[in-house]
């Protein structure tokens, strides 16, 4: 609200860039320890969340017991195999390393 009262007092700025300016992603953030850090635990939370649905599904799909769910299923369960190794190597790599230094120090 603050901020609205501020934009208010200035000068009305031109162009479609000037309406856009509130939606600009700073880089500076994502190259930032914090901004590694919320990249990577978005992406493991992607990982998560995604197992979480495709399990949901294929076993939905199979109550069905007809070939193309069947099919469904097994083709729901590669895929929850797939984006289980993909969390896997992405808390390795990435999340428990930091884990491990921040005890160290």
């Amino acid at each position: 609200m603050f901020s609205a009262w501020n934009r208010r007092d200035r000068p009305p700025e031109e162009g479609a860039a000037a309406e856009l300016q509130g939606f600009a992603v700073d880089k500076t953030f994502f190259s930032s320890l914090k901004g590694i850090l919320l990249e990577t635990e978005l992406d493991f939370l992607r990982c998560v969340s995604a197992i979480i649905i495709f399990l949901v599904v294929s076993f939905a799909a199979v109550t069905s017991r007809e070939g193309a769910a069947i099919a469904a299923f097994v083709f729901g369960i590669i895929l929850v195999s797939v984006f289980a190794y993909d969390a896997l190597k992405i808390y390795r790599t990435e999340m428990a390393p930091r884990a491990t230094q921040g005890t160290q120090q």
